[in-house]
């Protein structure tokens, strides 16, 4: 089925939720007219609204949405229609209990809360086809309707006994016979071996926690099955004869789900963006913020959507601080530099009550437009109008790093190396800022994800090779490409397994060494890295080195640098081996920041690999969007203070203020003639 295609400007506005106010008709008027002076154009209604549109069962409550539509429209205003099955009514849950989610100790939750409804239960999956269905049959030709957005946040596990059911049919496609599945899971191993798929429960903490196999497929199951339901709601539409887009909304760095699984059912991936700004380094929460813009965009290769940001402050965050000024039109911008095509706010207007009634909001409880965060938000709507050019532009990058969810799960569920932390967001957040730091775009991806395209690959951590990803690296690497590896990389299979034989798993060739010992350092205990005299990459400084340290054979490499304490003094800690047309790197131990600053500076400049720009300062971040032959450049200041920077001189400004700096929480984007890069 085509997918038409959404509106030229880029989307601007949030959550919306009128059928709080159903009895205040005069606030939704009041919102039309302040959406419109915000240059709002759309907004996404009924997230939340199941107990409303259905306030008893089979009985439907739909003329106050259609005449909300249809006075947003009149307006101007289009709306991104949401399925309301991330908040179930209270009735649905007292009439069928089954529906309510059971904890991992098999208590079941009382009714409460968002997402407490079973995904596997057959009822509730009925419900929801119905109010999707009636959804769709009411608004899927109005011509309001720009997007649907199916449910909200999807996310944590049931384990009540139809999903333990659910669970054993999954094993049992997957392994077949019982056997396979005791050999994956090693189960002879505390004796603990099945004799049938019945006996097996999901972990819990008051059964089986420590076989890691089981920990890891209920992980891939959960997924699944949350996979599975979001097909259900969407099959429903499409059955139901809607033909516009949908999108799914993801939360940050969430670990309870591989939503690469959720993004491959979807038009366009969207995700809700909170971060702890003013906390502390406002420059490190953008490098941090941006990873996973650029995830977003990764999934699917194309723009995605920011589907909620608060216009100040949230208020579930442990400190609540508001936004400075500058700061909210930042953080839009910054979401649109690194492929979005929206900007939206949860929420449009403040709700009276309710957990998040002191979140922030574009309409507050003042309800004027003469407050500082209406005017930043009317402020960004009018540069995002004259930006309209770039939206549905890419983002072309020249590096990647391997962010792999089963991978994490699998290193985080283990016993060893280190149990008090591994550090694994941290590390692969080192390589990702270096690469941003020293002018390059950067995707990230998972390792089921083609590599063709890339000049540098960072693969951090990568413990558990799946998808053929040491072929995959070989296969890089013979071409001409540039591999960074880190210490705990190809150690176990797609099931957990230890690998028999030497380590990263299939790639010492490449690599030219094989790991032998990995130390955990404990909390406060450093080592070093110190240069060798001519190492071809010009590492020059000492630099410091926590948590984990891999102790190597090399069989080929060439070390660049050495520990320089405890008994591995004189060890290699950073190598280089050439292999076919490319450079395989490895670096041993967790360093700290300046160093993967260095290496990848030295790696782009051998290479050639051209920045997006050159002579980048500390507190600017650089990205770029082409659409054809033409780059658009943001330059963001994620400081109080100007920074000094050099434009270059084909630079033609189409936003923002540049006297030879950028000014505090503020940006400038240019425009220039480029030619594609080639790999």
């Amino acid at each position: 089925m085509s997918v038409p295609k959404l509106c030229q400007q880029f989307i601007y506005g949030g959550d919306y939720n009128p059928e709080q106010w159903l009895d205040r008709p005069d606030i939704l008027e009041q919102d039309i007219v302040l959406l419109k002076k915000a240059h709002i154009n759309t907004v996404t209604l009924g997230v939340f609204s199941w107990s409303v549109l259905e306030p008893q069962e089979g009985v439907f409550r739909f003329e106050w949405l259609h005449k909300i539509i249809d006075r947003l429209y009149q307006n101007g205003i289009r709306v991104i229609l949401a399925t309301p099955s991330g908040s179930r009514p209270r009735w649905l849950a007292e009439k069928y209990p089954e529906v309510l989610r059971v904890r991992e100790d098999r208590v079941r939750y009382l009714y409460g809360e968002r997402h407490n409804h079973c995904y596997t239960s057959p009822v509730y999956r009925e419900k929801v086809a119905v109010i999707n269905r009636k959804l769709a049959e009411n608004f899927k030709d109005h011509p309001a309707v720009m997007m649907w957005h199916i449910s909200n946040e999807y996310r944590d596990e049931c384990h009540c006994p139809l999903c333990q059911q659910a669970f054993r049919k999954w094993l049992k496609n997957r392994y077949q016979n019982i056997d396979e599945l005791n050999h994956a899971w090693w189960t002879t191993f505390w004796s603990h071996t099945y004799q049938s798929f019945d006996q097996i429960e999901s972990p819990s903490s008051i059964g089986e926690k420590g076989l890691h196999g089981l920990t890891l497929d209920w992980k891939r199951f959960v997924t699944a099955q949350t996979t599975d339901f979001m097909c259900h709601e969407i099959r429903v539409l499409r059955e139901a004869g809607v033909q516009q887009p949908t999108v799914v909304n993801f939360m940050n760095d969430y670990t309870g789900l591989d939503y690469y699984k959720l993004a491959e059912h979807v038009d366009y991936v969207s995700w809700d963006s909170y971060p702890t700004w003013h906390h502390k380094s406002d420059v490190l929460t953008a490098f941090d913020t941006g990873m996973q813009h650029d995830l977003m965009r990764s999934m699917k290769q194309k723009p995605f959507l920011l589907m909620e940001s608060s216009p100040s402050s949230p208020n579930w965050q442990n400190i609540s601080k508001v936004k400075k000024p500058g700061m909210l039109m930042n953080a839009a911008l910054h979401a649109v530099a690194h492929g979005s095509d929206s900007v939206q706010f949860f929420q449009i207007r403040q709700s009276r009550g309710g957990f998040e009634k002191f979140h922030s909001a574009v309409i507050d409880h003042y309800g004027g437009e003469d407050t500082r965060i209406f005017k930043e938000v009317t402020e960004t709507g009018v540069v995002l109008e004259t930006l309209a050019e770039i939206k549905g532009s890419q983002v072309n990058a020249a590096a990647a790093v391997i962010y792999d969810m089963e991978s994490r799960w699998a290193m985080e569920s283990a016993k060893g190396p280190r149990n008090e932390g591994l550090f694994y967001h941290e590390a692969a957040l080192k390589s990702y800022q270096a690469l941003r730091k020293n002018g390059l775009n950067v995707d990230v991806i998972n390792m089921e994800q083609s590599l063709e395209k890339y000049r540098i690959i960072a693969a951090p951590m990568l413990y558990m090779f799946r998808a053929g990803i040491e072929e995959k690296l070989r296969g890089f690497v013979q071409q001409g490409g540039i591999l960074v590896m880190t210490y705990w990389s190809g150690i176990v299979n797609e099931t957990d397994l230890c690998h028999i034989g030497g380590t990263p798993h299939g790639l010492t060739d490449v690599l030219g060494l094989r790991s032998e010992e990995i130390d955990g350092l404990c909390k406060g205990e450093t080592n070093h890295f110190l240069p060798l005299g001519k190492n071809g990459l010009f590492m020059k400084d000492r630099y410091e080195c926590s948590h984990l340290c891999d102790l190597v054979h090399l069989d080929g490499a060439k070390p660049l640098m050495t520990y320089a304490e405890n008994f591995y003094k004189g060890y290699p800690a950073l190598t280089v081996n050439n292999y076919g047309s490319g450079l395989a790197y490895y670096v041993c131990a967790d360093a700290e920041m300046d160093f993967y600053l260095d290496l990848y500076r030295n790696i782009i400049a051998e290479q050639n690999i051209p920045p997006v720009m050159d002579s980048i300062p500390e507190g600017i971040e650089i990205s770029s969007r082409t659409i054809k032959n033409t780059e658009y450049v943001f330059v963001q200041n994620f400081t109080e203070e100007p920074i000094c920077i050099r434009l270059p001189n084909e630079a033609e400004i189409l936003f923002g203020c540049y006297d030879g700096a950028i000014q505090g929480y503020s940006s400038v984007i240019y425009r220039k003639k480029t030619q594609l890069p080639q790999k």
